[in-house]
């Protein structure tokens, strides 16, 4: 699997063009493209030198103020033929983790009995989970457009704040596509109309099922055709899956299948990941600097940029990012480790140093159980939305685990994963039948003993009662020192 990034030179044309041509124009007066670095998925890691340019700006992002703010890298990078990524970073106090929109081409293979292209108006890209259309995505994106065709179809497959910040400003970028959304958008205190959360005019809410939408009047073709066998003639299926967790709020996660590349793409429903950082945090010195501070023993601590140390500090920032509180992290959010950081207030690395956790031997152990080797499994907070819909669940997975994908592209953490619809059903341990395995999760029982109290607790207000009863873990026999 290879990796490229596009580093733009400086250009003076406006940051979203309307139009293919103006998109084009944006890289070819004079401005275009200077180089392609190809990074492989093998490469060993290496002090990270690079400068973020110009291109990679995101002027929007004060909309979430989360990082990387402004200065918004894209790597893409192919799954299968046909099917490419796009990784973007998100994060607070440096536990950054890939965002990712994949991009999938349609009508590829349509030959008469000539072997001469009778699709070439059909020709085009779909695009899931769209990220921040910098001029680097777009020229990124511009690379594939030449290749494939036109974008066709963009999909925003998620309520959660985070995906649907920038599906507007990319649907705006390409205004002659469809533009589907999950249809229970909303918005806290008050439930805005979709004008109101970014979204453009042109917005339609994305059919519940392929199966239950065969419509010529809106296949991927754009044509009155009656061959096609749902909205999208064929080449895709997709399943809706809508999980209300509690009062005002949401959760919808789109099952998309490929199925010339067997390729299914999910949101946020499921996640592996493995110690290795990702190639979106490796890149750039800016981004690599998470890596380093989760790594320290010591709030001054300066760390040697060393391949352990990566790792070290990934493994920190999977497990806070998951739990919060993990087991084998100490936390403490009071006023002490604030008053420390007040004095160093220049630590090279930013925050102060503040340092709020401190780790045990435990910690390496402690993922290493999470992870399973790069296992698939679901996100607790996730699960804790999930199970308030038991039903739901199931007849999703009897839909989706039908297609024959043999890989899934979830939209946060390891992508490709390699899985069978039978491998992808086993990650919903909390499913299984049996008072035991009712709400289980894989990992210790300690790394979710926070998010259990607060869904008995604080959020006991907010989420409605679950049939599964909340989350348990598993008894890990970990030696871990007594907390404070």
């Amino acid at each position: 699997m290879k990796e490229e990034n596009i580093h733009s030179k400086e250009d003076k044309s406006p940051s979203h063009p309307s139009t293919v041509s103006d998109r084009r124009s944006l890289f070819t007066k004079g401005a275009s493209i200077a180089a392609a670095a190809v990074i492989t998925a093998n490469s060993s890691p290496s002090t990270a030198e690079a400068i973020i340019p110009k291109e990679a700006n995101w002027p929007l992002w004060t909309a979430l103020p989360v990082a990387p703010y402004s200065k918004r890298r894209t790597i893409r990078y192919s799954i299968a033929p046909g099917v490419y990524a796009f990784d973007q970073l998100i994060g607070i106090y440096y536990v950054h983790v890939p965002i990712r929109m994949v991009v999938m081409t349609v009508h590829q293979n349509d030959n008469d009995n000539n072997g001469n292209s009778d699709n070439n108006d059909k020709r085009g890209l779909v695009v899931y989970a769209p990220v921040a259309p910098t001029k680097e995505c777009l020229a990124l994106m511009q690379d594939l457009i030449d290749q494939y065709g036109p974008v066709r179809d963009i999909i925003l497959p998620s309520v959660a704040v985070e995906h649907k910040v920038n599906a507007g400003p990319f649907a705006r970028a390409f205004p002659k596509a469809n533009f589907y959304v999950t249809d229970q958008q909303y918005a806290f205190p008050l439930n805005l109309p979709n004008s109101f959360l970014g979204l453009p005019s042109w917005t339609k809410p994305l059919p519940r099922s392929s199966s239950s939408s065969i419509s010529s009047s809106i296949s991927i073709s754009g044509s009155n055709s009656n061959t096609s066998s749902n909205m999208w003639g064929g080449e895709l299926e997709h399943e809706v899956l809508t999980v209300k967790p509690g009062i005002g709020s949401m959760f919808q996660d789109v099952a998309l299948f490929h199925k010339q590349s067997q390729t299914m793409l999910i949101c946020d429903a499921v996640f592996a990941v493995t110690e290795e950082p990702p190639k979106i945090l490796t890149m750039e010195e800016e981004y690599t600097r998470a890596l380093l501070f989760h790594a320290r023993e010591t709030k001054d601590e300066i760390v040697p940029d060393t391949p352990e140390n990566r790792r070290k500090g990934w493994r920190r920032i999977v497990l806070l990012f998951d739990f919060f509180f993990p087991g084998s992290g100490r936390g403490d959010l009071g006023p002490g480790p604030i008053l420390e950081a007040f004095k160093t207030p220049f630590y090279k690395d930013g925050w102060g140093g503040w340092k709020p956790f401190s780790w045990g031997e435990d910690e390496e152990k402690d993922f290493q159980v999470f992870s399973n080797g790069g296992k698939p499994t679901v996100l607790p907070i996730i699960q804790i939305i999930l199970s308030r819909g038991p039903e739901e669940m199931r007849r999703w997975l009897g839909v989706v685990t039908k297609w024959d994908f043999k890989r899934v592209v979830p939209m946060h953490l390891d992508a490709p994963l390699d899985l069978t619809p039978s491998e992808f059903e086993d990650a919903f341990l909390f499913l299984k039948s049996g008072d035991y395995d009712y709400n289980r999760v894989r990992f210790c029982d300690e790394d979710v003993e926070f998010l259990r109290k607060a869904e008995e607790g604080p959020l006991s207000f907010s989420v409605y009662k679950t049939p599964l009863g909340p989350l348990r873990g598993e008894t890990c026999g970990i030696q871990r020192p007594k907390k404070k």
